[in-house]
């Protein structure tokens, strides 16, 4: 069964819009901006178009923003549409533009307040401002969609279920806590940890050091028991050169390029792009010439190290570079759907009005940020997965959780959050 769609202009942004609707539904679909290929067309079809022609047709009155191609300011307010909560833009209710103005990220680019690392800054969010963060909205708006075609056409598009997939992610800032440290940098801690008189770390690093104890931030074991149990475990590995917030064993050093080759037979390793390299396009260029000098093979997966992202140029560079798919879609203090969707999908880059060939793969939390941020505890961090997760089981797409080596091994201040993975994992 094929739908028609009529409107007066086929733009790139609408024709995006429908590919994120259909696509993966398998619905199949035409687009024309012709009156009398629309009126001839047989059931089922839509007018998107506010022309009196019209009347007698399912039509959908349009608002501007899927026929401009700048970034503009518009105002945009909670509104109700067919007894669901949506946008209006510039006062009018659009259920298309409402999935555009998200999956595009609209309001990250107009939003200029941001943290100390130059991030968009969850809370400052019109999603979480509408309390939306939480929910699936491109996907609800999707399926509102579908719902009034098909009701006003009296038939069903038959769309396919978007699959739901856990996928536990793992980024490595710091190989080990006190293996493979040598020269200043292994002083320099042990410095440290006299002048903080850290009795407990002291002895820690002999014991270690000596053999005696498993490193803290040894995890490879959990995450390769993860991988044995049938996921699809991604790890991004962090390469770059040392600095403030770079701080990583030397990529040269030969135990961590074989730990790096070891965990790539159970694992999808992809880069884990420093800090340094988010606004020198030249030095992520080197760090994955790094690791596929490592793995002697393409790599194209990445995660940006603080999910640091600058829209719209992290993203532009990635894909300057030869990334392909990239695993940094989330807000650092909030949890939750940053785009409205849990499914991966095309980076629309707004600034040039086009659809990118970088593949986005929104996470659905992190371990940070439940425990540092939002200062939960435990049991609350159990109960707060357990409704996003039911989220995406729901509307279809992949629960990414993003943990760090460092943080899975009940070592310190994630002494017991090991339940809080583990809850992630379960299939209930």
């Amino acid at each position: 069964m094929m739908l028609t769609i009529y409107a007066d202009q086929i733009s790139r942004r609408l024709t995006y819009t429908l590919s994120v609707i259909f696509d993966d539904r398998n619905i199949e679909y035409r687009l024309v901006n012709d009156v009398k290929s629309f009126k001839d067309a047989p059931f089922p079809k839509l007018a998107y178009s506010e022309d009196r022609v019209f009347e007698e047709d399912a039509t959908i009155y349009p608002s501007t923003i899927l026929f401009e191609e700048e970034i503009l300011k518009h105002i945009v307010l909670k509104s109700e549409w067919n007894n669901q909560e949506l946008l209006s833009i510039d006062g009018v209710p659009d259920v298309l533009g409402s999935i555009f103005y998200v999956i595009s990220l609209y309001d990250d680019y107009l939003n200029e307040e941001t943290d100390e690392h130059d991030r968009n800054v969850g809370a400052k969010s019109l999603l979480f401002k509408m309390n939306w963060l939480n929910k699936l909205v491109v996907e609800r708006w999707s399926e509102l969609f579908i719902s009034f075609v098909e009701s006003q056409n009296g038939c069903s598009l038959n769309a396919n279920k978007i699959p739901f997939e856990v996928i536990p992610s793992f980024d490595i800032d710091n190989v080990y806590a006190y293996r493979l440290k040598k020269g200043w940098r292994k002083y320099m801690s042990i410095a440290k940890d006299l002048l903080k008189y850290d009795r407990f770390r002291l002895k820690e690093r002999q014991e270690v050091l000596a053999g005696l104890k498993k490193d803290p931030y040894d995890t490879y074991d959990i995450i390769e028991g993860i991988a044995k149990r049938g996921f699809d475990v991604k790890v991004f590995w962090l390469l770059g050169d040392y600095n403030t917030y770079d701080r990583n064993v030397d990529y040269d050093n030969l135990h961590h390029r074989r730990l790096i080759n070891e965990v790539n037979e159970y694992a999808d390793v992809g880069l884990h792009p420093s800090y340094q390299s988010n606004t020198s396009k030249v030095i992520l260029r080197d760090e994955k010439a790094r690791i596929e000098e490592i793995l002697t093979k393409e790599v194209t997966n990445t995660r940006q190290h603080f999910l640091k992202v600058r829209l719209p140029y992290t993203f532009a560079d990635l894909e300057k570079v030869g990334f392909t798919d990239d695993y940094s879609l989330g807000y650092a203090d909030q949890i939750g759907f940053r785009a409205g969707i849990a499914r991966p999908f095309i980076w629309y880059n707004l600034k040039e009005n086009r659809p990118s060939k970088l593949r986005l793969h929104p996470i659905s939390y992190m371990d940070g940020t439940l425990n540092e941020y939002m200062e939960l505890n435990v049991d609350e961090a159990i109960k707060t997965v357990k409704k996003l997760k039911k989220e995406v089981r729901i509307y279809g797409g992949n629960f990414v959780a993003l943990w760090h080596n460092e943080t899975i091994g009940d070592y310190g201040k994630w002494k017991n959050w090991s339940r809080v993975l583990e809850e992630t994992l379960t299939n209930d």
